[in-house]
């Protein structure tokens, strides 16, 4: 009942007019007003924010923030993957008969990657869900040193990707807007970045202009809470010892491992 009743409310509010509304006011120099309501309410740490406060711009502007230099240091060794964004760890684990199960959803890789070759590389690996909330720092970074052999976009409309839109809502992670990395490490490590929009600011945005890309480097950013989800190879890496669900991580720090 609960999902009906979700789902219901969710059809009923998710249109592009509200969506294209939020966006429009979220961007307009009035809407700086709100920075220092939405700052106290979500405990924005300001501290190691670029810009003081009454620098930005607008809503959305202060939402995209970049940090101090050095705010965020990659951490580990030349062997480890590191997070690409301040997030919840929501779920992690082996991906079994093709699968990642979440919040009690089952998600196909098939659907999640609409590529072949792609999931039969992943198909019993290792998976990461991250969840970045609107308290997040929202910039996405490199979770390695690799080339982007494949990028693409997937889905259309989105919907929540928080705690109530994994549980309640209707596989968000493998409809949602969403853009898919493939990535190649030097070694011939590959590992899987898949970018989920979220409901209405359903927007991803890519900032580098190079296939080649440094672990720890800014490769875009988020304009909403979203969701970002990591898949390994079999055989190849070992989730990191610390990653625990449901703990806070932060970019730049480590999240998995190769197996030597």
């Amino acid at each position: 009942m609960k999902k009906q009743v979700y789902r219901g409310l969710i059809r009923l509010f998710n249109n592009n007019v509200i969506g294209s509304f939020l966006q429009k006011t979220s961007q307009t120099s009035i809407s700086k007003w709100f920075i220092p309501i939405y700052a106290k309410w979500f405990k924005i740490n300001e501290v190691e924010i670029e810009k003081h406060r009454k620098e930005f711009t607008s809503l959305e502007d202060f939402f995209i923030r970049k940090l101090k230099t050095d705010s965020r240091p990659v951490k580990g060794n030349e062997n480890e993957f590191v997070s690409p964004v301040d997030a919840r760890v929501e779920q992690f684990g082996q991906v079994m008969d093709s699968c990642i199960r979440v919040k009690g959803l089952t998600y196909s890789i098939e659907d999640l990657l609409k590529d072949q070759d792609m999931s039969a590389r992943y198909k019993d690996g290792l998976f990461v869900v991250l969840y970045l909330s609107p308290a997040d720092y929202h910039p996405i970074h490199a979770p390695a040193h690799a080339i982007v052999m494949k990028q693409y976009d997937l889905g259309g409309k989105s919907t929540p990707v928080n705690k109530l839109g994994l549980t309640l809502g209707k596989s968000p992670l493998s409809t949602n807007y969403r853009i898919v990395s493939d990535l190649k490490q030097e070694d011939g490590t590959w590992l899987a970045m898949v970018k989920v929009g979220a409901m209405w600011v359903n927007t991803i945005e890519l900032t580098h202009p190079s296939s080649n890309v440094k672990k720890g480097e800014e490769v875009g950013y988020f304009s909403f809470g979203s969701t970002v989800i990591l898949l390994f190879e079999k055989g190849k890496v070992e989730l990191h010892p610390a990653l625990k669900r449901s703990s806070s991580i932060r970019v730049g720090e480590p999240l998995a491992v190769k197996k030597n």
